[in-house]
């Protein structure tokens, strides 16, 4: 376990209470991926160009790096190339910032090809800009040309670029199959449901509880980076329940779109659960939810979102009432639970059912025959039968999604013209 010392700086006519949430979040992400925090250095003032904080601040930073015996220093600020150099040479040790963290608890808890591609593809994207300045920087007295940089930075920019668009390839790919996955189970008569929220809300908690399974459930951040899947029925509608990658403040746009395919369960959803911590201050719990809603803004198809609040059991009736009144506009119809005490799942189930796709209904009428019977088959194992008489003929009424309604209003003509035929 390293000994890593978190540094923030913030500007001057920045909100305190915002400030120690952002700093909060970094010690949570270092201790996610197993480092211990051993000292902090916050600095007010605007951006540095040399090395973001201040000369003072980086003495003092060098200072508590050997008092400390620390290994690593992590920004909450965004470096670029040339300040990354700066601050590694004046502290001698390992500097990474907030994005580069995420990006290694990512490459630790990646498995499958898909995931490891993903996170290949966000450290492609975090480290094309700073490709030409971390060149320049390393080779300094091996500029071939006169007066030019030389052919060392077009050749590694060039190399990222391949790279990434390989890359973009494979996984366009894959994001292809799921689409027809998506088409494929809605033929069969599921509906998509997915978890999302911010990271540690209890989404994986609450997954457990839906489907009656164990998931991987530990207090730390991005416990789950690979989507998982199971099905889940409720009033006799079958859906797919999926459990996804948790959010977080400014997670930029390229992360985002590395990560689209995981995503994609979030995204291509009929159903959101957006999920939120009910127990944590209101400020907090509507700063989440707005890092939510700014991540689907312009990704969702026609998904219908609802709010979910959980670990109610945390806190009092009238603490409940009173973060309601708080976060207001941010979450419409939410519905207050517990995922780990099993409360208020009931009333949270059937909201789910109520925000599904609108089934179709039809009465059809079938020739008693063997293929009139494998017609009912199907019917049974795609919609919801609330009723069937056999007799001369089988008269049926269902209820299914439209493309099922479809195909057994074909397959009712074509049985009973084949039957009058014969």
């Amino acid at each position: 376990m390293k000994n890593v010392i978190l540094v923030q700086r913030r500007d001057p006519r920045s909100d305190d209470e915002d400030n120690q949430i952002k700093f909060l979040e970094l010690e949570e992400l270092a201790r996610s991926n197993d480092y211990r925090v051993v000292g902090e250095v916050i600095q007010y003032r605007f951006p540095d160009r040399k090395c973001q904080i201040g000369q003072g601040k980086v003495e003092e930073l060098i200072a508590l790096i050997r008092e400390k015996a620390a290994e690593k220093v992590i920004f909450y600020n965004q470096l670029n190339s040339t300040q990354i150099y700066n601050i590694s040479e004046a502290c001698q040790c390992e500097v990474i910032d907030k994005f580069q963290l995420i990006l290694e608890i990512f490459a630790t808890r990646a498995t499958t090809n898909r995931s490891k591609l993903q996170v290949e593809l966000a450290q492609l994207r975090y480290e094309l800009p700073k490709a030409r300045m971390l060149v320049s920087l390393l080779k300094k007295e091996e500029r071939p040309g006169f007066m030019g940089l030389g052919g060392y930075e077009d050749s590694y920019e060039q190399d990222i670029k391949k790279r990434i668009s390989r890359i973009n390839k494979e996984l366009g790919a894959s994001l292809r199959d799921d689409e027809a996955l998506r088409t494929f189970r809605h033929e069969k008569g599921f509906s998509l449901v997915a978890l999302a929220g911010y990271t540690n809300a209890g989404k994986s908690t609450l997954f457990r509880t839906l489907v009656h399974e164990d998931v991987p459930v530990e207090n730390m951040l991005f416990t789950t980076l690979l989507p998982t899947t199971r099905s889940l029925t409720i009033n006799k509608r079958r859906m797919l329940l999926t459990d996804t990658v948790g959010f977080i403040e400014d997670l930029p746009h390229w992360m985002v779109d590395a990560f689209r395919s995981t995503l994609e369960g979030v995204f291509l959803a009929d159903v959101i659960l957006l999920v939120a911590d009910i127990s944590e201050p209101a400020p907090l719990i509507r700063k989440k939810l707005a890092v939510c809603h700014d991540i689907f803004w312009e990704q969702l198809e026609n998904a219908s979102i609802i709010t979910v609040l959980n670990k109610a059991d945390r806190i009092s009736e009238e603490q409940v009432q009173m973060r309601l009144d708080q976060i207001g506009y941010l979450a419409p119809n939410p519905v207050v639970i517990s995922a780990k005490a099993s409360f208020g799942i009931d009333t949270l189930k059937e909201t789910i059912f109520q925000k599904l796709p609108i089934w179709e209904y039809l009465r059809l009428s079938l020739p008693m025959s063997e293929e009139g019977m494998s017609v009912v088959s199907w019917l049974f194992d795609e919609g919801l039968v609330h009723n069937i008489d056999y007799g001369d003929t089988i008269v049926m009424d269902i209820e299914a999604r439209h493309e099922i309604i479809s195909r057994a209003e074909s397959l009712e003509q074509e049985l009973w013209d084949s039957s009058s035929s014969l």
